[in-house]
C-alpha cells in the first residue's frame, strides 16, 4: 500500500478490521491486487534486464544527474514506506494497521512510494539510452497510474477523509494538478 495519509488534527484511526471500510476485500480484489503487483515486478525486472543502448547520447553530466535521481527516488521510497509503518503492504489494499496519513511526504503527493519508484526507474532509463527500457518505463507509468486509481477506490472506502485529501493533494508530482490526474 502506498498511500495511508494522516488527516491533520484527526487521531490515527485504523480502518475497520476488514481493511475495506466495512466491506471485506473480496477474493477478486485480492486477485486483482496481486496481479497488479506481479505486473509491476515484471516491468521492473524488464527495466533491469533489457539491454542498454545508444539510442540517444548520454553525456557525463546527464549520467550524474540520473544517478542523483536514482538515489533521491530510493530515499523517497524508503522514507514513504517507513512513514506507513505496519500499514505498509505489498499489495494495494489497506491492512488493519493502516491509518490515514497526510503529513510528511504524503502532504506533497498521495503516492510518494510510486513517485520515488518513477523517479528511480525514469532516471535509470534515461541514463541507459535504451529504447526497449524506455518502452518498458512508459508501460510502468501507465500501470502505476491505473494501480493508484484502483488503490484509491479502496482507500476512499476505508478512510472517510480520503476523498477530501485526494482533492487537494496531487497523485505523483508535487505541485501538480489536484483533480487526481497527477
Amino acid at each position: 500500500m502506498t498511500a495511508a495519509p494522516r488527516v491533520p488534527g484527526a487521531p490515527d484511526v485504523p480502518p475497520d478490521p476488514s481493511g475495506a471500510g466495512g466491506d471485506e476485500a473480496t477474493s477478486a480484489e485480492v486477485r486483482t491486487a496481486r496481479l497488479l503487483v506481479a505486473a509491476q515486478m515484471v516491468l521492473l525486472a524488464l527495466l533491469v534486464l533489457l539491454p542498454g543502448g545508444e539510442a540517444w547520447p548520454v553525456p557525463s553530466w546527464l549520467r550524474v544527474l540520473c544517478a542523483a535521481g536514482v538515489a533521491v527516488g530510493l530515499v523517497v521510497m524508503v522514507l514513504a514506506g517507513t512513514a506507513l509503518g505496519r500499514g505498509l503492504t505489498a499489495v494495494p489494499l489497506p491492512n488493519r494497521h493502516a491509518v490515514l496519513r497526510t503529513g510528511g511526504l504524503y502532504r506533497a503527493v498521495r503516492h510518494p512510494i510510486y513517485t520515488g519508484l518513477l523517479l528511480t526507474t525514469g532516471s535509470f532509463t534515461v541514463a541507459s539510452g535504451s529504447v526497449p527500457r524506455a518502452l518498458a518505463f512508459v508501460v510502468l507509468v501507465v500501470l502505476l497510474r491505473g494501480k493508484a486509481r484502483w488503490e484509491e477506490e479502496r482507500l476512499a472506502r476505508a478512510f472517510p477523509g480520503y476523498r477530501e485529501y485526494a482533492a487537494r493533494t496531487p497523485r505523483f508530482v508535487p505541485g501538480g494538478r489536484r483533480r487526481g490526474g497527477r
